[in-house]
């Protein structure tokens, strides 16, 4: 090996993973008391282990195992004694608690909040913005109840729901709940505790008036759209000036009824908004507990829920989530906080070298280069000039342009 730059002392497995090293998360590993009754595979083993099972794209516990089993000789660089055999890692998955790696995301999260900051937001508003919503991962066994109708022969996959909240600023998740695919997404509020002057934007199928009426009392806004077969009733109705958007059709107050905690009726008064959206042909209704801001802003705050479901695409795109390595739910909560942890990770390392690739070509990239002892940087930086190099060879020869 030469004296460039270009190579290191750590394959690129090691390299990731120090942003996420053995000694940062000791700390996490004795509050969860995450190895008090393993003795054959520390919590530090088992992380590592799934790590490179979402890094890498395995799909069994048995590429799990054979695909470490190529980095023998150089599982020092990962701390690593021993590849944990395919029994230990299945009993590992089963047994040890999903919320340790929970517990590593939220550790890795507030670490590196700053540095996954998008500084081109404005702040004010978007700096307190936070967006919830839910995905649902299917499953080939029905370990937890699916959503939807059963199939004619009667058979159905299960399926488990991840309902996320994101944050605005750093399009990372804050809160994450895992429950069946089945439940109703507005369970999920009740987790929900933002401080006072926070924003919150979410679908129509979290639509809970009681829920509505608890953010409004503790000082936090929120932005939906509503529902089709909502009742209401409108009490004034707000002049639309010469300077409104004509995208508002109307901007309105109504009164919604709802049953509190004891079943007796209430009164929550919202602000609704008919806004026509020209791109799409199609009219939104809005409607919030806010009451200042101007129906456009209001409009905006609901179109960057998009980002949302950015991440959910970044995720299941990007790690084998269509494949679970461990049949019960505790180890699919893992095999999904750890693909979480790996698009933390690797959103760290995409921002950090200012890579001008996408997201995904430097997930490609990294996985097919895991076991290569070559410096990340260098190897995103030659890509990226790779590409550059493409595109002018490209123009020289004419090929865009015009006929």
């Amino acid at each position: 090996m030469n004296k460039s730059n270009t190579f290191v002392g750590q394959h690129i497995l090691s390299q990731i993973l120090t942003l996420s090293s053995k000694n940062s998360l000791a700390p996490v590993f004795a509050s969860t008391k995450a190895d008090k009754w393993y003795k054959s595979i520390k919590g530090w083993d088992h992380y590592v282990t799934m790590m490179f099972a979402v890094l890498s794209g395995c799909t069994s516990l048995n590429e799990i195992v054979m695909g470490l089993e190529a980095f023998e000789g150089k599982l020092n660089h990962l701390n690593m004694k021993k590849v944990p055999p395919r029994s230990t890692l299945a009993d590992a998955n089963q047994n040890r608690g999903s919320a340790v790696f929970s517990k590593i995301y939220e550790n890795l999260s507030e670490r590196y909040r700053l540095n996954l900051s998008d500084s081109t937001l404005p702040q004010g508003i978007l700096s307190k913005l936070f967006i919830i919503d839910s995905t649902v991962f299917g499953l080939f066994k029905a370990i937890l109840k699916t959503s939807g109708r059963s199939s004619a022969d009667g058979k159905k996959k299960g399926g488990i729901k991840k309902n996320t909240m994101l944050k605005a600023t750093s399009h990372t998740p804050v809160l994450i709940r895992f429950n069946a695919a089945a439940d109703n997404d507005q369970q999920f509020l009740k987790y929900i505790d933002l401080p006072s002057g926070s924003y919150l934007t979410m679908d129509k199928g979290y639509n809970n008036y009681k829920q509505f009426a608890r953010f409004t009392e503790k000082g936090i806004f929120f932005i939906t759209r509503q529902k089709d077969n909502a009742v209401y009733t409108s009490i004034s109705e707000k002049i639309l000036g010469a300077g409104t958007p004509q995208a508002v059709l109307k901007d309105e107050t109504i009164h919604q009824n709802y049953k509190d905690d004891k079943n007796k009726e209430q009164i929550l008064e919202l602000r609704r908004i008919a806004w026509w959206d020209a791109q799409n042909n199609k009219v939104y209704e809005f409607i919030t507990n806010n009451f200042d801001l101007d129906a456009i802003t209001i409009a905006e705050i609901y179109r960057y829920r998009w980002q949302i479901e950015l991440f959910f695409k970044k995720l299941k795109q990007n790690f084998q989530l269509q494949y679970f390595v461990g049949d019960n739910q505790n180890a699919i909560e893992i095999q999904i906080w750890c693909s979480l942890i790996g698009v933390l990770l690797l959103t760290v390392i995409h921002q950090y070298n200012k890579s001008k690739m996408a997201f995904s070509n430097v997930a490609t990239l990294l996985r097919i280069h895991l076991a290569g002892y070559i410096s990340i940087k260098e190897l995103l930086a030659l890509h990226n000039k790779k590409k550059i190099r493409r595109v002018k060879t490209t123009d020289e020869k004419g090929l865009f342009a015009s006929q």
